[in-house]
């Protein structure tokens, strides 16, 4: 099953004409889940042909406002198109004070049904995937790190299937063989272990606005896409420290360090506007397969 991604907003704490505030939307299978909601983004979701109201889970990584000044208005979106779900929002600790604060300044027209949690270690598990946070080390405020994880899963092999001839009637018993169970069809005894193969599901971490530590480095870890927040280049390295954040030879040195597969650098800061071949030029020297996110760039794992 494909997993897609799209980039809403790359940019920092100041927007930029070429980048909105943060905001990534992963979508697998009926899931619609956004990270983070900076100012902007429901308009960037209207401009990415998006329905908003197709959103069906929300991670807060932090309460720093370019992650979070999008949530009044998409609320508002939402409610007037009478958004039938339960929207779920999950965060650090202080997202359910946040929350209440929101609804208490900014007067809904329409009731929106919402569930909030504040979130630590695996929160959410289903039989399609796993959701999972870690504490990460920004300035001043509680910040989550997040990593979807595709569950492993059972595939039956299309070209040993097509020499056994067995006609599409026979669905529900093939069905089984993904279950790790045997079966029968007329009077072939089929093996599950003689038909299907094992897919390792994907994983794809969200690390943002954090200085280098040892759960970015835990969330990176064997990462198919790793996602890390690269606001400076090294020649600002103490100033990315002073504020919590990391460069973009960093960044690079944690995707080496954790051996992910791929790496995407985002939350550029505008000073870097129309520069982004300087941080391509510093992260490859550690880590080659990277690219730089750009707003309203897809990607389909």
């Amino acid at each position: 099953m494909k997993i897609n991604l799209t980039f809403l907003g790359t940019g920092q704490a100041i927007p930029s004409i070429t980048r909105n505030h943060t905001s990534i939307l992963l979508n697998y299978k009926d899931e619609n889940i956004l990270i983070d909601c900076g100012e902007g983004t429901q308009r960037q979701l209207r401009i990415a042909k998006i329905n908003p109201c197709k959103i069906t889970r929300i991670l807060i990584t932090h309460w720093h406002g370019d992650h979070i000044l999008g949530l009044p208005g998409l609320f508002q979106t939402l409610a007037l198109n009478n958004y039938k779900n339960t929207l779920k929002i999950y965060g650090p600790k202080g997202t359910k004070k946040f929350i209440k604060e929101i609804f208490k300044v900014f007067f809904l027209v329409k009731k929106l049904k919402i569930k909030v949690e504040e979130v630590s270690g695996v929160f959410l598990e289903n039989k399609d995937f796993i959701l999972s946070t870690r504490k990460l080390s920004h300035k001043n405020t509680p910040c989550n790190g997040y990593e979807f994880k595709e569950r492993d899963k059972l595939r039956i092999n299309k070209k040993k299937l097509l020499k056994l001839k067995l006609k599409s009637k026979n669905k529900k018993e093939l069905a089984r063989l993904i279950q790790g169970k045997d079966i029968k069809i007329g009077n072939k005894n089929i093996k599950s272990k003689d038909l299907t193969y094992f897919q390792k599901g994907k994983k794809i971490s969200f690390i943002l606005d954090t200085k280098v530590c040892e759960n970015a480095k835990k969330l990176a870890k064997e990462s198919d896409l790793a996602i890390i927040e690269s606001t400076y280049l090294n020649s600002e390295r103490l100033l990315a420290g002073k504020y919590g954040h990391m460069t973009a030879q960093q960044a690079a040195k944690i995707a080496n360090l954790s051996k992910v597969k791929e790496l995407i650098l985002t939350h550029i800061s505008q000073r870097y506007e129309y520069k982004e071949n300087l941080f391509i030029e510093e992260a490859k020297k550690l880590f080659k397969k990277m690219r730089i996110a750009k707003d309203f760039m897809k990607i389909t794992l």
